[in-house]
């Protein structure tokens, strides 16, 4: 049996790799071994590791890395952690093959590790382009260090060649994070009432902005204008997300606390969870901020998502997505023009461009097939040459 080791670092990025887990946990080709990291083992950020164990998955690993600070220095700081830690972890458990997903600093650290301990690499998302965030160029160079390429669309396929991977190393499956709302039992209305202790109301807004890590000092300002554009819809009902452990995150978590305790129409979660945030979008009006999810997986719920600023650039887009500058007067156009009943009939016949779901099963059913040996040395493929 091959050992894949999959790895994560974050809530979101869970919820993406789930039912990959879950089919690697299946097969009687794969063996599992689970491994967490940053901010899965945070009192700070949730300890989100613990929904993890509590949806039936074993852990074999846990990498401590996260400092408990954002700037510049602390996050280099935590990748060197990072780095000593999964050169232990590999070392410890001999994986077949190493399984990641994104473009996250953490996830560069297991990648880095990977390449130096000859294990070969399976990338989940990408090819993607995030122009604002410093996750494009980290993205692209795990690309590189990467064997196996699972991208969500045939546009991020063309891309991760264009870097010089073979074609027949590069698989089209779709979005993964599609497959939770069609594998998800979603919570009623009441339910997630309850689950929330916060009643949703007749209308009601999610919003989850995170720092623009290209940018510098601009998180604050980003941050007031979008709250500033909130405090003019009291007659919606407004769930916060808190951001991710990014440079500057911590002033954005600081400004939406305060907000939501003059706010009283408001509530932050320091993590909803997948089911919750996913049952959330099938109630909500309006998703709002500047969140991959926003792209990748509210079109699948028909509702719009108003995308702020520089982050999510040059990602695919569906038709309910609305992009507007982080500028007050501009977000409170957008969110008017979304929750607007025209926009918000024209997005019940929206598709997604990241798929219809079943990316999960095609990623395991390749991963099964695929002979690892000799699978470490890569030629470049030059496209030029074809």
């Amino acid at each position: 049996m091959k050992k894949v080791l999959v790895i994560t670092g974050t809530r979101a990025e869970y919820g993406l790799l789930r039912w990959v887990i879950d089919g690697i946990s299946k097969s009687n080709l794969l063996e599992l071994q689970l491994c967490v990291t940053g901010m899965h083992l945070s009192p700070e950020f949730g300890l989100t590791f613990q929904e993890i164990e509590k949806d039936g998955y074993q852990i074999d690993s846990k990498v401590e890395m996260l400092l408990s600070a954002d700037t510049p220095s602390a996050i280099t700081k935590s990748m060197g952690l990072g780095l000593i830690g999964f050169a232990d972890e590999f070392n410890r458990l001999k994986p077949d093959l190493i399984l990641i997903l994104g473009d996250r600093y953490e996830i560069m650290c297991a990648a880095i590790a990977a390449t130096i301990a000859r294990t070969p690499i399976a990338h989940l998302h990408g090819g993607e382009a995030t122009e604002g965030c410093i996750d494009e160029a980290i993205r692209h160079s795990i690309t590189k260090m990467s064997h196996l390429h699972f991208v969500a669309a045939e546009e991020y396929s063309r891309r991760v060649i264009q870097l010089g991977e073979h074609t027949n190393r590069v698989f089209c499956v779709g979005g993964t994070g599609v497959d939770n709302i069609h594998k998800l039992d979603l919570l009623s209305k009441q339910e997630l009432e309850n689950s929330l202790d916060f009643e949703l109301g007749g209308k009601s807004i999610l919003v989850t902005f995170h720092p623009v890590t290209l940018e510098s000092n601009t998180s604050g300002d980003q941050m007031r204008e979008l709250l500033a554009s909130l405090s003019e819809f009291t007659d919606h009902k407004i769930i916060f997300t808190m951001p991710n452990a990014d440079t500057d995150g911590r002033e954005i978590l600081k400004l939406i606390e305060s907000f939501c305790l003059d706010n009283h129409n408001c509530r932050a979660y320091t993590s909803l969870g997948q089911l919750r945030y996913l049952s959330c979008l099938k109630y909500v009006d309006v998703v709002v901020g500047n969140s991959s999810s926003g792209l990748l997986e509210v079109p699948s719920f028909k509702i719009p998502t108003v995308n702020i600023g520089d982050r999510q650039k040059g990602r695919l887009k569906a038709g309910c997505v609305i992009d507007c500058s982080p500028i007050k007067n501009q977000i409170i156009s957008a969110i008017k023009r979304a929750v607007s009943l025209d926009f918000k009939e024209s997005c019940k016949v929206i598709k997604n461009p990241y798929g219809e779901g079943g990316a999960s099963q095609k990623i395991i059913q390749t991963i099964e097939s695929i002979a690892l040996e000799d699978i470490i040395k890569k030629s470049f493929y030059d496209i030029k040459l074809r």
